[in-house]
């Protein structure tokens, strides 16, 4: 089945997350992405260790995260800076229909990267970037992780407990950032199609993290509240809590009059719904310490089956807190394939890796080909390019590639 990317090229100059997981998306339907890389490979190859590293891959080769940013795509290496690099560059430019390069401004002109010198190339070059701030600001100059943008949206302080904040271990202002930089090189493809204009596409782990913290922000513009962290119960509404059975813990959130009723029946406190504290979803936070120490009594006297059986007998959205092991125990995860099981040279066996998040009933996406190794395709990338035998392994000697 064809992809919704078919006949699509991308160069991939990126690394970790965002960038790399927005061009395994637009991989996942169909582009056919080149990842470009360092000589001896990019130093995101062994995050998240979980094999051994083939013995040409000094970065590492074996990584889970490494697995699966960079699913679905060619692998070749190259040192853009060097003069018989720029002229590849150009090449691979003149082939291409979008790079994505979560680099520096500076990084990306001094590579000639920048939208201007891809333009000088192919007038209808796509150039998606990452940046960590976002340009105009006093801050667009710094280098960003995913830590910074959860920590400068507020999210962090509202997590934990006002004594330690906590930031979560799962990137979610880098993944955010991939899925809405992909999004937005689908838009700028499809405005291409239409006024056959290139553009750039910005994307910012901090405009991403503002973005989906905004509700909050504007709670405290508007109110001047100033939240503090409630561990894990909710702020505008309750129950909304993780609460401890006797064999583990689940999460539980109510909103809304009815589902509260429905609540109050469960746990055998039918005169709660008229009780003035709980008036509504805001008035049941804000006295969300009683709502809590009730929802915990009642979970303590049941097992998490049980308690998860009542609730859904309520209809009430509810759900056990697993370990990355549970997770994997999980039928559900396995029989709605969420997980697939996928082989990657020096892992023994297989592992799950999460195919496209997405479900596109005509044109979904696939898997084509795992993680490229260290330079896997750069002699058919170059030959491809019109190089011949003689002229790639004059540049390997020179270490161009």
């Amino acid at each position: 089945m064809a992809g919704v990317l078919d006949g699509i090229r991308v160069l991939d100059f990126g690394r970790y997350i965002a960038g790399p997981f927005c061009a395994a998306l637009l991989g996942d339907l169909g582009a056919e992405v080149i990842r470009i890389e360092r000589r001896e490979g990019g130093e995101d190859r062994g995050m998240v260790p979980v094999g051994a590293a083939p013995a040409n891959e000094p970065m590492g080769g074996g990584g889970a995260m490494f697995i699966a940013m960079n699913r679905n795509k060619l692998g070749m290496t190259l040192n853009p800076a060097a003069p018989k690099g720029r002229e590849i560059v150009r090449k691979l430019v003149a082939t291409a229909d979008v790079v994505v390069a979560n680099l520096p401004p500076r990084v990306l002109r001094s590579l000639a990267l920048d939208l201007d010198s891809l333009r000088a190339v192919k007038p209808d070059i796509i150039l998606t970037t990452v940046t960590g701030f976002a340009a105009g600001g006093r801050l667009s100059h710094k280098h960003g992780f995913d830590g910074i943008g959860q920590a400068m949206s507020g999210a962090v302080y509202l997590s934990g407990t006002p004594e330690q904040p906590i930031m979560t271990k799962v990137p979610w202002v880098d993944f955010g950032t991939a899925f809405l930089s992909a999004f937005g090189t689908l838009a700028a493809l499809i405005e291409r199609g239409k006024t056959g204009r290139g553009q750039k596409v910005e994307g910012a782990l901090l405009r991403t993290a503002i973005a989906i913290s905004n509700a909050m922000l504007m709670e405290q513009a508007a109110t001047g509240v100033n939240r503090v962290a409630t561990v894990n119960r909710a702020f505008n509404n309750g129950p909304g809590d993780i609460y401890r059975c006797r064999d583990g813990w689940i999460v539980t959130t109510v909103i809304g009059p009815y589902m509260f009723d429905r609540w109050c029946e469960m746990v055998g406190e039918p005169g709660w719904t008229a009780d003035p504290r709980f008036v509504d979803d805001q008035a049941r936070a804000d006295n969300g310490g009683a709502i809590t120490a009730r929802m915990t009594a009642w979970c303590a006297e049941r097992s998490c089956e049980a308690a998860l059986a009542d609730l859904e007998k309520a209809n009430i959205v509810a759900g056990q807190v697993y370990s990355p092991q549970q997770a994997l125990d999980e039928p559900h995860i396995r029989d709605a394939g969420l997980l697939a099981e996928r082989e990657f040279p020096g892992i023994p066996g297989t592992v799950p890796l999460a195919p496209t998040p997405i479900e596109l009933s005509e044109t979904p996406g696939s898997y084509r080909r795992r993680a490229p190794l260290v330079g896997e395709h750069t002699d058919e990338i170059l030959a491809r390019l019109g190089y011949s035998a003689a002229e790639i392994a004059a540049l390997r000697a020179d270490k161009v590639i």
